[in-house]
């Protein structure tokens, strides 16, 4: 691991698995493009669609401009989706469709939008317990899980504290 890279995540207020996500963006290709992380578990489950896919103006209440989500801020480079066990069988099915499509479709939208994103994911569970209790749809988890990162939990790691 860069030393320099570690410093400026940590100084970012970045630990543990968005640290190790941010590691893998800057030491690949697409080091250069955007890097950007979303918390599924910190977003209401009426918003997070709009969050990832982005909207068009009048799509719903409130909306008054056309949003783009992370996937397309992501474009071209690296987006890290945090705790995406917490995400609805629902929208899992619809990242999943993004992942093998390489489109998103904003909320209200017609059109369909191209984007090329590396895919970090993270759960805060084993991935297999996951599965076993169906948090995780199983074709979303292999899709996901084309290399796994297994990062102990910090009481199996003191020295980081």
């Amino acid at each position: 691991m860069s030393r320099r890279v570690y410093e400026v995540a940590r100084e970012l207020g970045m630990k543990g698995k968005d640290l190790a996500a941010k590691m893998v963006h800057t030491l690949s290709r697409r080091s250069e493009k955007p890097f950007v992380a979303v918390n599924c578990a910190a977003i209401p489950e009426e918003l997070i669609e709009s969050e990832l896919f982005g909207h068009e103006k009048g799509a719903f209440t409130g909306a008054v401009s056309d949003k783009a989500g992370v996937f397309q801020v992501a474009d071209r480079g690296t987006l890290f989706i945090d705790e995406v066990a917490n995400l609805s069988l629902e929208i899992q099915g619809k990242l999943l469709r993004v992942i093998q499509e390489k489109k998103i479709r904003r909320v209200g939208a017609l059109r369909e939008i191209p984007i090329d994103v590396k895919f970090i994911s993270t759960c805060n569970i084993p991935p297999s317990e996951a599965l076993e209790k169906n948090k995780i749809r199983v074709d979303l988890f292999y899709r996901l899980a084309v290399v796994v990162i297994a990062i102990p939990p910090l009481r199996q790691r003191a020295s980081d504290i």
